[in-house]
């Protein structure tokens, strides 16, 4: 339903208008109104319908109706302000950015975009809105990086100190599956406040104990980003949690219940899914030189017209007439790269943005690459060169640097999102729900 139909639907359902029940009949139901956006009930439908797809798949048990809606409404709710303040801060995804992600996926999974599609079909899933969620997925993903990353520092001395502990931890370091049930609470929580989630965590660690399903009661009590996936946050290192995952888990093992924790969020009650050990061995880094030519759509330049210049240009590498080093000179919008001809010298692929690795990554030495989208705009590029070195101790670096990142990215995207929905207006009129404000 397009944008203009949710604003008459969410006129309708906060009284600003008056109509004939005759004269209109409404296709869908709002269940929750969220600053200038509604939810829809058919939205919430079809999530409740995927999840109950995907827990039928996995075996996995559910709780009862009213708490997987509830869940389902609180992620739908944050993906709405999320949504909205990417539309205000001018952030999209254009179409062919979108097909290049899905192409991209596809290839990872050994797979076409075609089958995908299928399998998102088998899900209830059309294929409209299945590229409407992998469009969100990625606008979400990057609305997320950009707002988070500028809180988070990182010091010389954090990234000697991890390494320092991945060197003392040797050879073999365990990952956990950690699961995780979270019971929020506000930034000063009163001592009522603190009680009640403290006889809450109790009551759940008893049935925990006693055998209930942790990834079951995770989707109907947890308030954590990953409540839906049953609190599951996949393997982790001990260097890759949240600092106090990490402390917790240290002494446990597989099935152990751990908590209650508590943290700024919250009150936390942990699991441990699963563990496997890894064995720390010798890196060898694939490195790559790339030559690209960078063109920015802008009012002068349609998205159009650089994809069709583009185009011209590797019709001219193709058959001789020119190189990408001189077209680069005299084209190229990237003054870095344009005054060495596009050269972008030794990188490993991560160091780009994610199109861009996907695309270099995959190209063979010589070859030139069709024009493809970024964030940044359009791109040809051919790989000059590829070579394999040893970066053991360049690694180790590296890992922990992103590993601290990771970390500190983990807790604030959850401290951020807290923010978010703190300064919202955020009303539930789901009739199967509680009405009121949150």
């Amino acid at each position: 339903m397009n944008k203009r139909c949710k604003q008459l639907l969410l006129a309708a359902s906060v009284g600003l208008f008056a109509v004939s029940s005759q004269a209109v009949e409404l296709l869908d139901n709002v269940v929750a109104v969220v600053d200038k956006d509604v939810v829809l009930e058919s939205q919430l439908t079809g999530l409740v319908n995927q999840v109950k797809s995907s827990a039928n798949s996995a075996g996995q048990a559910l709780p009862d109706e009213q708490a997987l809606r509830k869940q389902a409404l609180e992620r739908l709710i944050l993906e709405s302000l999320q949504l909205q303040l990417a539309e205000r801060l001018g952030l999209r995804i254009t179409d062919t950015q979108l097909e290049q992600a899905i192409a991209n996926v596809a290839r990872s999974q050994g797979k076409t975009a075609e089958q995908l599609a299928v399998e998102a079909k088998a899900d209830g899933l059309s294929y409209s809105q299945f590229r409407e969620q992998v469009r969100n997925e990625i606008l979400l993903s990057e609305l997320a990086r950009n707002q988070v990353r500028r809180r988070i520092n990182i010091s010389d001395q954090e990234v000697k100190q991890v390494v320092q502990m991945m060197s003392e931890q040797g050879q073999n370091q365990s990952r956990y599956r950690v699961g995780n049930i979270l019971l929020a609470l506000p930034t000063n929580p009163s001592n009522t406040q603190l009680r009640q989630a403290s006889q809450q965590a109790d009551q759940l660690i008893k049935q925990l104990k006693q055998g209930a399903d942790f990834r079951q009661l995770a989707i109907a009590k947890s308030a954590g980003p990953k409540a839906l996936e049953g609190g599951d946050w996949g393997l982790l290192g001990i260097n890759e949690m949240p600092s106090l995952f990490s402390e917790a888990v240290k002494n446990h093992g597989k099935g152990d219940i751990i908590g209650p924790l508590r943290s700024g969020a919250g009150v936390h009650i942990l699991t441990i899914f699963e563990v496997e050990a890894a064995t720390q061995q010798t890196v060898q880094a694939v490195e790559v030189r790339a030559r690209h030519i960078l063109l920015k759509p802008s009012i002068i330049m349609s998205e159009e017209k650089a994809q069709t210049l583009l185009n011209e240009y590797a019709n001219s590498i193709r058959s001789g007439r020119a190189t990408l080093a001189q077209l680069a000179e005299l084209h190229s919008e990237d003054p870095g790269s344009a005054i060495q001809g596009g050269d972008l010298g030794w990188s490993a692929p991560e160091v780009y943005v994610s199109s861009f690795r996907d695309v270099v990554s995959q190209l063979k030495v010589g070859e030139l690459s069709e024009p493809f989208r970024s964030e940044h705009g359009w791109h040809l590029v051919k790989l000059e060169d590829k070579r394999v070195v040893d970066a053991t101790e360049q690694a180790t670096e590296q890992k922990a640097y992103q590993l601290i990142f990771n970390r500190r990215f983990t807790e604030e995207v959850q401290t951020w999102l807290d923010e978010l929905k703190d300064e919202a207006y955020i009303r539930i009129v789901d009739t199967q729900l509680s009405n009121g404000e949150l």
